[in-house]
């Protein structure tokens, strides 16, 4: 390394619990500001959505502000005065990790729903980044695989069906990952399965473009709806808080 190249610092590392709640905050702050930032029992109930989330999990108030306070720490969050009697949380994430908006919502997609097709990926991603195209969202990995912050799992040379995942596993996590995808990519070679297909196949992959797409604007609309649950909920903590509060 020369002396006038300065050294990619590594990404921080997130556990699961860190990187759901990550991506909530994220996700929230881009599809429903007017719910931004947000409670501890919002992120909660965000966090075990239904919709737009891989795996599914079950987590309680204590675990949503355990790791709310382990980021804090860390830097990539911090808790705000909304006006309220109930405390609020918001990312500090373009800062801390020194990402543009329409990187920060492909790596949120990514701490939501782990390895995904760049297919998937865009169409997941358009909710928080509107005029996100395929090759825009090439652009975009290829910048944050520079940086360490994204890991293709593909094959080198694969052009079709290139799966990704986000560069903020611990070492040992991501070393499994990566055997995961490799021993599927080498089941499907000896299946004879062609990632790279040609002409003759451009149909059948712009069809399945197409519905990858309807399924991102479906899950999309799922979300939308968990959102409105969501702030219905917290609305009623609020209230239910400040009725406490006055001693109602």
């Amino acid at each position: 390394m020369s002396d006038s190249e300065t050294p990619v610092p590594s990404p921080p590392f997130l556990n699961a619990r860190e990187r759901r709640v990550a991506g909530v905050l994220v996700e929230k702050s881009r599809t429903t500001p007017e719910y931004y930032p947000m409670t501890v029992s919002a992120v909660m109930t965000a966090c075990n959505q239904k919709t737009n989330r891989d795996p599914i999990v079950n987590y309680d108030v204590d675990d949503a502000e355990e790791t709310l306070h382990a980021l804090r720490k860390r830097g990539g969050l911090v808790m705000v005065d909304a006006g309220g009697r109930v405390p609020r949380w918001k990312h500090e994430f373009y800062e801390w990790l020194k990402v543009t908006r329409p990187e920060l919502a492909v790596l949120a997609e990514l701490w939501l729903r782990g390895p995904q097709t760049e297919g998937d990926l865009r169409a997941r991603a358009v909710r928080m980044e509107k005029t996100l195209d395929l090759p825009g969202l090439q652009a975009i990995l290829q910048a944050l695989a520079a940086r360490g912050l994204v890991h293709y799992l593909s094959p080198p040379g694969q052009k079709r069906g290139v799966v990704v995942a986000h560069g903020f596993y611990p070492p040992d996590e991501l070393a499994k990952i990566r055997h995961t995808y490799a021993a599927r990519f080498a089941a499907e070679d000896e299946l004879g399965y062609d990632h790279d297909a040609g002409p003759s196949a451009r149909a059948a992959v712009d069809h399945s473009a197409e519905l990858e797409t309807l399924h991102g604007e479906l899950a999309a609309l799922r979300s939308e709806v968990e959102t409105l649950k969501t702030g219905l909920e917290t609305l009623s903590a609020d209230l239910a808080a400040l009725k406490s509060a006055l001693g109602a």
